[in-house]
């Protein structure tokens, strides 16, 4: 008889692990083994129980899904993860495979493609949605935004003028604009607020 798949649920919100409970109960060949609320709730149950899969969320308060993958292979480099979102950036969806995911999948598909994607990377595949390997294939090519670009349109997004932001920055307005040119040219935006939209979208600062 074949092993039962063990399943780690890790998301700050209960309905959602209710409902992938829901989903589980009565599947003979998966077993929801724990679940957490939190990525440091997430490192203590995965020591615990092993899992064979961990179910990710990606936005967490404190810890986030990303940080939480990352400690949890430093210790099991085998462990194996589907990163669960509401969001389909595809900035987010890449840095979680960087980490270590093998599994991406929209809240919204859940019922629908959950079972599938649990047995899919407990056998060793990748499993991505293929819209998600669209956004990724579609942008892999395209240069991306430095830290400090990111750190320059986050404040853009808060409202602030170039001017503040140098100030803040300690550089001068001038950087600045050059970024902002940079970050227009990278995005393929018209404008400032079309560039923050695009990046929202994309997943590189938050909304």
């Amino acid at each position: 008889m074949a092993k039962t798949i063990k399943v780690l649920t890790v998301d700050d919100h209960p309905l959602l692990r209710e409902g992938i409970a829901a989903v589980i109960e009565g599947e003979q060949d998966i077993e929801l083994v724990a679940e957490a609320a939190n990525g440091q709730e997430a490192i203590e149950l995965f020591r615990l129980h092993r899992p064979d899969v961990t179910l990710m969320d990606l936005q967490m308060p404190g810890m986030n899904g990303i940080e939480t993958i990352v400690a949890i292979r430093s210790e099991f480099p085998d462990a194996r993860f589907v990163v669960l979102t509401t969001y389909q950036g595809d900035v987010q969806a890449f840095r979680a495979l960087k980490a270590g995911a093998s599994g991406y999948l929209l809240k919204s598909m859940l019922r629908k493609d959950l079972l599938e994607t649990i047995r899919a990377v407990n056998s060793g595949k990748r499993r991505i949605p293929p819209e998600i390997a669209a956004e990724l294939a579609e942008h892999m090519t395209q240069d991306a935004l430095s830290d400090r670009e990111i750190e320059v349109l986050q404040r853009v997004a808060n409202g602030n003028s170039n001017k503040i932001i140098g100030a803040q920055l300690s550089v001068s307005e001038a950087t600045i604009k050059g970024h902002m040119k940079s970050i227009l040219s990278k995005l393929g935006a018209n404008d400032r607020t079309h560039a923050v939209t695009i990046a929202i979208k994309r997943g590189f600062i938050d909304g």
